[in-house]
């Protein structure tokens, strides 16, 4: 058994590998950035290092500072959680190439083969397995677009090789958007997955997202533990997910389940993944008529992780799959059979993001966890890491925390979900709890008749204001000036590794620091947040003229102005993004731009001056 393991990642997911290491008798090493020197994960780990500043290129991104910080601790193996370097191909293949380090997850050569759509889509073909109709190869020239929709039909979906969650897919509905829209995804692909290799797909409008999670050691032996229906999704973003779908017979079911199996062996696939799949929705079946196997199903992707939605899993077959995990990495076998797993009753997993839901979901800029009260109760699962009075991070994702629920059946599940999100109590942040409570309450979500367009497309934006009325709660500060406990925590960091010293005082004033900050001590700047010259888009505003700022916190991908241009009003300066969607930053007014104050790849925050035009 492993003696100690580093977890390569931040947040509930650190914290969930973290607490699977804890009941197999492993210590645990935390990484953080600068601006996760106070989160919940940097608190669980027996040890934690800084390995850079807040923006995750320099941080959580650097395979060297990683590797790194696993020799300092002299880890036995990293495990990467999900997203940041989790599918990174090369990352894993450092790891392994780095004695007396293992990587917990599948080979190298196998992410690359399935991370990278075009190579997993051929290997899913040999193996049997129906695959949208598409390309093999990467696409380059736009007319390449507009021959593969003549022949198909429109629309046509553009993917980047390396992407997934809808980042780097771009929808191409007529000829005339090929070249825009191919450049587009080109671009993402590279800021977001250094490849910008795409391909192309026949864009199905209206389907079911059916994910199968697989399990296979280093023996030959591989598992599905069931499907997990992810239909619910905005902007290719999944919101709620559960187990089973509540779409399929039986014999369906099956059926994409051993075309998952089948894929993974071809593979020569090991440790946790899981195979995705379109579901074509027969628009016409009525309340009560499920999918059966005449219904057309096709590969979609591989996911060379956990995923965020794994806790469904569990939760129906009992199965720790992270456990699994470090077992598979050190030559275990599986300790169980196919007919051994068995899917228990109904779950759901509700991410709780913090979002305003009723602004077309915009992620909160800042705040503190005034109140942070989870529910609890039978069938009711939490996985974060957070506590009461923590400051929100807002140079990452925008999940904290995943309530996951589950029930004897799928009634009994949607009741007793409402009853936790109800308990759910979060203070001094916005949260999408109240959408959660109105999809419970959702004529079609509750008959199980979405599909991946319903939010996007049928969901009347009305009823999600309505919500957030209702059941919202207070995003303001409320704490009181008069503590009368002042708690201190110093933070003394030797050679990179983390110490802490913990300090009360009673009936005291509050402790002066050397930067003069406040109670709490002064938090590390956020990426964009300084201008010392450090990365971000905040440098000072010092040329004369009208200011475009950043409406939201997020990554500048493409900066389409230098200083001396001419523009006119409505013309795009740059290009930002923000949970995984791009937006157009415009000029509201012609002139000539005297400053450009951010680069290509930059984080930026709320009110940073991207662009000054006189």
């Amino acid at each position: 058994m492993f003696d100690k393991v580093l977890v390569a990642n931040r947040g509930e997911i650190a914290v969930r590998v973290m607490r699977a290491c804890e009941e197999l008798g492993i210590d645990t090493v935390a990484v953080y950035s600068e601006a996760d020197s106070d989160s919940g994960h940097v608190r669980y780990a027996d040890e934690a290092y800084n390995v850079g500043p807040a923006r995750a290129a320099d941080s959580y991104l650097d395979h060297e500072a990683v590797i790194d910080a696993a020799k300092k601790a002299d880890a036995d193996a990293i495990h990467p959680g999900y997203g940041f370097l989790a599918e990174n191909a090369e990352f894993a293949g450092k790891v392994e190439d780095t004695e007396d380090v293992k990587w917990i997850g599948p080979n190298s050569d196998s992410m690359e083969q399935l991370g990278e759509k075009t190579h997993a889509r051929k290997t899913m073909r040999e193996a049997d397995v129906p695959i949208v109709p598409g390309t093999t190869d990467p696409v380059e020239d736009p007319a390449e677009v507009e021959e593969f929709g003549d022949e198909h039909g429109y629309p046509v979906a553009i993917k980047a090789e390396g992407g997934g969650g809808g980042r780097g897919m771009k929808v191409v509905r007529s000829a005339d958007e090929a070249a825009d829209q191919l450049e587009s995804a080109k671009r993402e692909g590279e800021a977001y997955f250094d490849n910008d290799n795409v391909y192309l797909e026949r864009y199905l409008e209206n389907p079911r997202h059916i994910e199968v999670q697989i399990i296979a050691d280093h023996h030959g032996n591989v598992r599905h533990l069931g499907e997990r229906d992810c239909s619910l999704q905005r902007r290719h973003q999944k919101v709620i997910e559960e187990g089973p779908s509540p779409a399929l017979t039986d014999e369906l079911r099956e059926e994409i389940a051993e075309a998952a199996r089948r894929g993974a062996d071809a593979a020569g696939y090991y440790n946790a993944g899981t195979f995705e799949f379109l579901v074509e929705e027969d628009e016409s079946r009525g309340d009560g008529e499920l999918l059966g196997p005449e219904a057309n199903f096709y590969f979609l992707e591989v996911n060379t992780r956990i995923q965020v939605e794994h806790t469904v899993t569990e939760e129906l077959t009992d199965i720790d799959i992270v456990k699994w995990q470090i077992r598979v990495a050190q030559d275990e076998k599986l300790g169980f059979d196919q007919s051994d797993v068995d899917l228990e009753g109904h779950a759901m997993e509700f991410r709780i993001n913090a979002e305003n839901a009723a602004n077309d979901f915009a992620p909160a800029t800042g705040g503190n966890l005034e109140t942070y009260d989870p529910p609890g109760g039978i069938g009711v699962r939490l996985d974060d890491a957070l506590r009461q009075g923590d400051e929100l991070v807002t140079d990452y994702d925008s999940m904290v925390a995943k309530l996951i629920v589950h029930g004897s059946d799928r009634e009994e599940c949607i009741v007793r979900s409402q009853r936790a999100l109800a308990e759910y109590d979060i203070e001094g942040i916005p949260t999408i709890i109240p959408f959660h409570r109105l999809m419970l309450e959702d004529d079609e979500f509750v008959a199980g008749t979405h599909t991946t367009k319903y939010l996007d497309h049928t969901l009347d934006p009305e009823r999600i204001e309505e919500a957030q009325e209702k059941w919202g709660s207070s995003t303001e500060s409320t704490a009181g000036d008069d503590e009368e406990v002042v708690e201190r925590q110093f933070t003394v960091e030797v050679n990179g590794k983390r110490f802490e010293v913990d300090l009360e005082e009673r009936g005291a004033a509050a402790i002066p620091t050397a930067g003069g900050g406040s109670e709490g001590g002064q938090k590390p700047q956020p990426a964009g947040g300084s201008d010392d010259g450090g990365s971000g888009g905040s440098a000072a505003a010092d040329a004369e003229g009208e200011s475009v700022t950043a409406e939201m916190q997020g990554t500048i991908l493409d900066v389409n102005v230098a200083e001396g241009d001419e523009v006119a009003s409505g013309d795009v300066v740059c290009v930002l993004e923000a949970m995984k969607m791009e937006n157009d930053v415009v000029a509201d007014r012609g002139g000539t731009v005297t400053q450009v104050a951010v680069g290509e790849g930059d984080s930026v925050d709320m009110g940073d001056v991207l662009v000054v035009i006189e």
